[in-house]
């Protein structure tokens, strides 16, 4: 790499519309940079050269000469892999998200990509996720899965709030690292606590906490029985209707699923060896359970 190269970047991650956003930093170094605050406008607005960046810092790192392609410049694949990182939840960050949908209707919301949280040496990362829905209205919450790599520490809640008749999909997936790269969650920690009110009652609590030597608790036949992968789907409303046609594909599954309902809603839950096999088992009961498609991000 030569002296005049300039090609460094800096990335910003701006809430709601979660893009990324490149500008030209001090030569030779990476400085990874992510906003936190929340905005009710998208921001449209490029960093100019020698402008200071907003937010904390996330990344700090050199670019190295076999980083760069045959002209002496730097390659933009890996500055591109700088920036997903910098997307990543990192120990101490803090993320809520608030979702409503209005009388009467329809909203599917996704993720561009399966999240990533990284190892944390301090506190633990916070993601607070409220859902509601107004009368006659139907909210789809539908991510793609999220990755705890080892020594990663996250505190998830999901509070649901629904009026009487509203109607839910929701799924979410945790895979405990990378198996497709050797990679296993050994130890660390995951709270994920669930509450869901319909009409104003509760009807469905839940915490799920595993801590410690998680890599040996997942072995156990009584948690996951050597799996990486779990995920859940709720359905708001569920009848025994739905359980039986979801499970009409029990001979297809490639992991573990089972199903039930109560309290006017239905739930399955996936326990998997990776989460490739996991995720194809929950797409055949989205789309079992839902008579819309699914986003097109989950069909990659």
């Amino acid at each position: 790499m030569n002296d005049t190269t300039q090609t460094q970047v800096r990335t910003f991650r701006r809430s709601r519309d979660d893009r990324m956003i490149a500008g030209v930093c001090k030569r030779h170094s990476i400085d990874v940079f992510r906003s936190l605050g929340m905005t009710d406008q998208p921001t449209h607005a490029t960093p100019q050269l020698g402008a200071e960046p907003e937010g904390e810092l996330c990344i700090r790192t050199l670019a190295m000469p076999a980083d760069t392609n045959a002209n002496g410049d730097i390659f933009g694949g890996w500055v591109l892999s700088r920036m997903d990182q910098a997307g990543g939840i990192a120990g101490g960050d803090r993320f809520d998200i608030d979702i409503a949908t209005g009388e009467g209707s329809r909203l599917a919301v996704t993720t561009a990509a399966a999240e990533k949280v990284y190892r944390a040496q301090g506190p633990a990362a916070q993601l607070n996720i409220a859902l509601k829905a107004a009368a006659g209205a139907h909210l789809a919450w539908l991510p793609q899965e999220t990755i705890l790599f080892d020594r990663a520490r996250m505190l998830r809640s999901i509070d649901i709030d629904l009026a009487e008749t509203a109607s839910l999909l929701l799924c979410e997936i945790v895979v405990f690292g990378r198996a497709a790269m050797g990679e296993r969650m050994q130890s660390g920690e995951f709270v994920d606590r669930w509450r869901l009110r319909r009409g104003g009652r509760l009807v469905f609590a839940e915490t799920v906490r595993l801590g410690g030597d998680i890599g040996a608790k997942l072995t156990s036949s009584a948690i996951a029985k050597g799996g990486v992968a779990i995920g859940t789907v709720l359905i708001v409303p569920g009848d025994q209707a739905l359980v039986d046609r979801i499970r009409e594909l029990a001979n297809s599954f490639g992991g573990e699923v089972g199903i039930s309902c109560w309290n006017g809603f239905a739930m399955a839950r996936f326990c998997a060896q990776d989460a490739a096999r996991l995720r194809a088992d929950m797409m055949a009961v989205l789309g079992r359970a839902s008579g819309s498609a699914l986003p097109r991000l989950w069909l990659n």
